[in-house]
């Protein structure tokens, strides 16, 4: 039988080694939502930049759900904004992914904005047995 945590409001395991592995799926994930939503807001303005913010706002709600803490979001945003910073850098050639513009400032601040909506959301109660 598996323990559930009794700080988690979802069927999140007790176990350590479970949750590390959570939260670095959530986090690799984040990377691949942050570079994907880079790619297709550019693409696709407004359309794109939409779609982008819709991922990664799934992918907060959905760290939050599936962990039940914050530490849920906290890690699929971490992966997001690694992957959205490196890709701003661009090369010494000139090269970046972000061409500079308002879809670009949209997307990585209302990315932010909903990690820190999703962090704040409060939590739903338990149901009882």
């Amino acid at each position: 039988m598996n323990p559930v945590s009794p700080s988690s409001s979802g069927p999140f395991p007790a176990s350590r080694n479970v949750r590390i592995a959570w939260y670095a799926g959530l986090a690799v994930l984040g990377v691949l939502v942050g570079t994907a939503g880079a790619l297709v807001q550019a693409a696709w303005l407004p359309g794109g930049l939409v779609l982008a913010l819709l991922a990664t706002a799934a992918l907060f709600y959905g760290g939050l759900r599936a962990t039940g803490t914050q530490i849920g979001v906290a890690a699929g945003g971490g992966g997001w904004l690694v992957a959205v910073i490196l890709l701003s850098f661009g090369r010494p050639e000139g090269d970046g992914v972000f061409g500079g513009g308002v879809g670009e400032l949209l997307f990585l601040f209302g990315g932010m904005g909903i990690a820190v909506m999703c962090t704040t959301l409060a939590r739903l109660p338990r149901p009882t047995p």
